[in-house]
């Protein structure tokens, strides 16, 4: 599994727009899935970094979760409203694996408490979701021309100029 912090350790660039991006917007993201019949969907979520893992929370029932429960890959891309991409652009591709374990659920619910105030102390999640990262890639403009870095992991980070 490739957690948040190895993601974090391979691909600093990425990382830090990513965060950027994720941060300006609220903490806001869009969340690529697959239907039933494999056509896309696209859902706001609000991912949230925490511990290791790289979080993908919502209400249970959703339209998402139900998605992510048939198949589990996903794209997460950072929520974008400039055409010239000029703060850069981010997107995470992957699997998302269901953490059964309790104890990271009560601390998860704690720290999005204390963070948020929204309580979900003591809840039972029926999913957990995080992240195991596949991919992530960034645009940026620089000097006239995109720099798109690309992260694969265990290769680190690559940057292809596109003029």
């Amino acid at each position: 599994m490739t957690s948040w912090s190895r993601f974090t350790d391979e691909a600093p660039h990425i990382t830090e727009i990513f965060l950027r991006r994720y941060r300006a917007t609220g903490n806001l993201c869009l969340l690529g899935t697959l239907r039933a019949d494999g056509s896309p969907r696209i859902s706001p979520v609000e991912p949230r970094v925490f511990e290791e893992f790289l979080v993908i929370p919502g209400m249970p029932g959703t339209t998402k979760f139900r998605d992510l429960a048939r198949d589990s890959r996903f794209c997460l891309h950072t929520a974008t409203v400039d055409t010239h991409v000029s703060d850069g652009d981010a997107k995470l591709f992957g699997a998302v694996l269901d953490l059964p374990d309790r104890d990271v659920h009560a601390r998860f619910a704690q720290q999005l408490f204390d963070e948020s105030g929204f309580d979900l102390r003591g809840e039972e999640f029926d999913h957990f979701y995080v992240a195991d990262l596949t991919g992530a890639s960034t645009v940026e403009l620089v000097d006239g021309h995109l720099d798109i870095t690309i992260w694969t992991p265990g290769e680190g980070e690559r940057v292809v100029q596109k003029h």
